[in-house]
């Protein structure tokens, strides 16, 4: 079985989600996320997309259904880490810091960093996290 992933890319508005198929899987991400929410099968791309505010909610409930899930998220190597981000209450870091000074993203610290981070760009770099079920 392929383990599900989350990828969260800067300049997207959108989490982009994959996890193995089932019939189910929209009737799913409802019940793990919110009935009113509304995921969107890119069928060229073969993936989920699903609005940005879900990523915690959306990692935990793929952990608990599948054991583990892989986490990749983008940040920019230019944009300075500032008070905002420190006080910051949600999840959605982008700056240099690569949340490890965001006040809302401290529970990535119980991820395995997976390697080292990735230079995608000369402006981003990527973090990739395994998140594994809690026991």
């Amino acid at each position: 079985m392929n383990r599900p992933w989350v990828r969260r890319n800067i300049g997207q508005t959108r989490l982009w989600m994959s996890m193995p198929y089932d019939k189910g899987n929209r009737a799913w991400i409802h019940e793990a996320l919110n009935e009113r929410m509304r995921p969107e099968w890119n069928r060229g791309a073969k993936r989920w997309e699903i609005a940005k505010t879900h990523l915690r909610p959306l990692v935990e409930a793929l952990a608990a259904r599948f054991g583990e899930v892989d986490v990749y998220l983008q940040f920019s190597r230019l944009e300075q880490c500032h008070g905002m981000c420190q006080r910051a209450s949600g999840d959605d870091c982008t700056c240099s810091c690569m949340g490890e000074n965001h006040q809302g993203a401290a529970y990535w610290k119980r991820w395995i960093n997976v390697g080292d981070d990735v230079l995608v760009s000369a402006e981003r770099q990527e973090r990739h996290f395994l998140v594994r079920r809690n026991p």
